[in-house]
């Protein structure tokens, strides 16, 4: 996901979550592949965004990311809550600073 967002590889960005996955950016919800890609236009790769990785942690099932964000929208550093199903994204819950 960090990889294809800073190549600015849409397909290969979408194609890190599962069908059914959730994606939840300050409150903002979507659903699925179709959701995952809206937000990539609109607030992700189509925002030029750039992350920078500062340090992981797991927290029960899921691991806790903390990406420092730069580009054309947001700028700053967030935790991104992910929980997986195999080498697939089941959800991705960007928490407000």
């Amino acid at each position: 996901m960090v990889d294809a967002t800073n190549a600015g590889d849409h397909a290969a960005f979408v194609d890190c979550f599962t069908e059914d996955c959730y994606l939840e950016d300050w409150g903002r919800q979507f659903h699925g592949h179709d959701g995952v890609a809206s937000w990539d236009e609109t607030d992700n790769i189509g925002k030029h965004t750039h992350f920078r990785v500062e340090g992981t942690r797991q927290d029960g099932d899921a691991w806790v990311v903390t990406l420092t964000v730069t580009g054309d929208g947001f700028n700053g550093t967030s935790e991104f809550v992910f929980e997986v199903r195999g080498d697939r994204i089941r959800s991705m819950v960007i928490r407000p600073d």
